[in-house]
């Protein structure tokens, strides 16, 4: 017996997006465009609630929705209201965190994306640093030669250093990139193999090319120099396939 040709149906399934999601889409246009400026006070709860013809819950969803991508921020007090903010960098870092966590990616992919970025920043860095930043650098790298830093302080001083070079290269976006992977950096340098004298001294020695490229504003050496540092810290980081990606990272802001 022929089977009966299945017939294409004459209504398909119809996708509507959530109420909360329309207003949050609104708010969130208008203030990535500058239409409603950073720091200006949006309309109450409940002026939100007549202006959209939503429902409370609706309301608070969308704002909850634009709290989570660190575009407003609910203050309290009498002056205070739902505030239109930037995001920063920890908004970033949340987000890449979740995107490492969820998927588990090991820390050799958190290592391989330094190796791309890094190289890139210390160019942009002996390119646009100022000599406060040079000082700074040369500060951290002699703190690091210390021999009675403990694990936890030279990781902090190693991730220091590093965030330092990607404020000096003025790109905001790599800069917050490295940020959401600072964890990743920290966890690396505060691992046992970090405890031996002469990865240390070798680490304060390529440190130490890198400031000098910096210094003379050489971006094809300070490029090249960083990506050997960097490369070489592959050789001595675990990987037994955990991230080590944080939601909060420790590094500075």
């Amino acid at each position: 017996m022929e089977q009966t040709a299945r017939r294409k149906p004459i209504v398909e399934r119809v996708s509507v997006q959530k109420s909360y999601d329309v207003l949050a889409g609104q708010l969130r246009d208008r203030i990535l465009t500058g239409e409603i400026a950073v720091g200006t006070r949006l309309p109450s709860e409940r002026e939100l609630v007549e202006l959209s013809g939503l429902s409370r819950g609706s309301v608070r969803e969308a704002v909850r929705m634009l709290e989570v991508e660190g575009l407003v921020q609910s203050r309290p007090g009498r002056y205070g209201g739902i505030v239109v903010t930037q995001p920063d960098k920890k908004s970033m870092a949340r987000f890449v965190g979740q995107f490492v966590q969820s998927r588990r990616l090991p820390l050799r992919m958190i290592q391989e994306a330094r190796e791309t970025i890094e190289p890139a920043l210390a160019r942009l860095a002996a390119e646009n640093r100022s000599e406060e930043e040079l000082a700074q650098l040369r500060a951290l790298n002699d703190a690091l030669g210390d021999p009675n830093l403990d694990r936890e302080a030279f990781a902090r001083l190693n991730l220091q250093w590093h965030s330092t070079i990607a404020v000096a290269s003025r790109n905001d976006l790599l800069s917050a990139l490295l940020y959401a992977m600072s964890h990743g950096v920290f966890a690396q340098t505060i691992d046992d193999a970090y405890d031996n004298p002469e990865i240390r001294a070798a680490v304060f020695r390529a440190h130490g090319r890198v400031v000098e490229a910096i210094a003379a504003r050489d971006g094809a050496a300070a490029q090249r120099r960083m990506e050997r540092h960097v490369v070489a810290t592959r050789a001595m980081g675990r990987d037994d396939g955990r991230s080590e990606l944080s939601l909060d990272p420790p590094g500075p802001d």
